[in-house]
């Protein structure tokens, strides 16, 4: 049964977890548009006054648009074979041994950003959100997976999408600038259409998945209110 739960609650219960010496690694899944980034950042702030911690996106292993393109992916970005999985193992493991560079990504322009890359100290806590989570064998500690209905999804996907859309009036080296010869109406169409096309199977045959391994099952509804799922 589930039962409503703060981001409070949840940062306690991570707080809780017995101490190894290491980092503790947390993956946060879920569809896109689930906001994942918004909980991960939440999480690391309320985390803040109890641990060191530090906050990471899967995004970064994304493979190039170049090389997406060159390999007949760039409609399947997002999708499994899209990521640098391999890259994203040894990260993993190599920031339970010391410092670690972790590659970025710009929503902005749609690609890998090499400015945007960090390098990070072993933190107590990390986190690791977004979609392309590592294989088995980069054992994370605690999943957490963020649910949603799916109707509930695409419409915080078609949100998100316009925005960047209207943004993209004033910047031009926006990924979004090329959708600019659309009006609203044909863009808001084009968006849906990513939904159904794209995320929607995605969701369905590589994301949701995964919430049947998750150590904690969070729930949002339409107005982003959390509920517990699991434990």
């Amino acid at each position: 049964m589930s039962q409503p739960v703060t981001v409070r609650q949840i940062a306690e219960w991570l707080a809780s977890r017995p101490a190894s010496g290491q980092p503790l690694l947390i993956g946060l899944t879920g569809s896109v548009a689930s906001g994942k980034s918004t909980l991960a950042l939440a999480l690391k702030q309320s985390l803040g006054g109890l641990n060191q911690v530090d906050h990471v996106s899967t995004d970064g292993f994304l493979l190039p648009n170049s090389v997406l393109t060159e390999r007949g992916l760039a409609l399947r970005k997002g999708f499994p074979e899209s990521y640098d999985q391999a890259g994203l193992a040894r990260a993993l493991a190599a920031i339970r041994q010391g410092p670690t560079t972790f590659p970025g990504y710009s929503h902005v322009t749609y690609d890998v950003d090499p400015a945007l890359s960090r390098t990070l100290d072993p933190p107590e806590i990390l986190i690791l959100e977004g979609l392309g989570l590592p294989p088995s064998e980069a054992r994370l500690d605690i999943l957490i997976y963020l649910d949603a209905a799916e109707a509930d999804l695409e419409r915080w996907f078609l949100d998100r999408f316009m925005v960047l859309w209207r943004a993209a009036e004033t910047d031009p080296t926006s990924f979004y600038a090329q959708f600019r010869t659309m009006d609203e109406v044909q863009a808001a169409a084009f968006a849906r259409s990513v939904w159904a096309g794209i995320n929607l199977p995605n969701l369905r045959d590589h994301i949701l998945p995964v919430r049947d391994t998750a150590d904690m099952i969070l729930q949002k509804d339409g107005q982003h209110r959390l509920f517990l799922i699991r434990p």
